[in-house]
């Protein structure tokens, strides 16, 4: 399982309720599941991925995470995943309130792109930078936006979302090692993940 998701499901109390949203082919579902006794429930788009989750036993609905989630009533779940997919969805600040009202807790994680390889591409070469962890060119790309790990926690302050836990990491796309960083992870870091409480609550 991938590095990042390995320190997410660090993150999730056995017995809890989970959504996933955009679970892919349920890997970190399947983890929970048999590692932490989660109930777990998963969103995915592609349909191919879908069916690999259902023939690991997992619960994987079809569709749309951004339509699907308003489905769910309100604290239907303890935890709400968001796993490298922010950068591709639409509305980002409707969807994490939807994780809010319909979760105790969310958890989001992105690509950092303000990592110094980030940095010195568009120093040095003068074009949008290219990555293991943002692969696409510009014209092919399925992100519509880029993070960096201060706009998160900037974008938590605005709507008064605290921020529960939070972990900045070095890994690439997809591999199952890695490194916790500590020294400024706004350069080093590849990876942010965050753990959300709900608006308003206190520390």
């Amino acid at each position: 399982m991938r590095f990042d998701l390995q320190v997410i499901a660090s993150w999730i109390e056995p017995g809890s309720r989970v959504l996933d949203l955009g679970c892919g082919r349920g890997s970190l579902l399947g983890h929970l599941r048999d590692e932490r006794q989660v109930r777990g429930t998963g969103i995915e788009r592609d349909e191919d991925k879908v069916l690999t989750g259902i023939g690991r036993g997992l619960t994987v609905v079809h569709g749309d995470m951004n339509e699907e989630v308003r489905d769910y009533p309100d604290n239907a779940f303890d935890y709400v995943i968001l796993s490298q997919a922010l950068m591709q969805v639409f509305e980002a600040e409707a969807l994490i309130k939807e994780m809010l009202r319909v979760g105790r807790r969310a958890v989001v994680s992105f690509p950092n792109f303000s990592h110094w390889r980030h940095r010195l591409q568009m120093l040095f070469k003068g074009r949008a930078p290219v990555s293991r962890e943002l692969p696409y060119e510009w014209f092919d790309t399925p992100n519509i936006r880029v993070i960096t790990l201060r706009d998160f926690k900037r974008f938590c302050e605005m709507l008064a979302i605290p921020i529960r836990k939070e972990c900045a990491i070095r890994t690439h796309h997809h591999e199952e090692s890695g490194k916790i960083v500590r020294f400024k992870p706004e350069i080093f870091a590849t990876y942010g993940i965050y753990l959300l409480g709900q608006p308003g609550e206190k520390p």
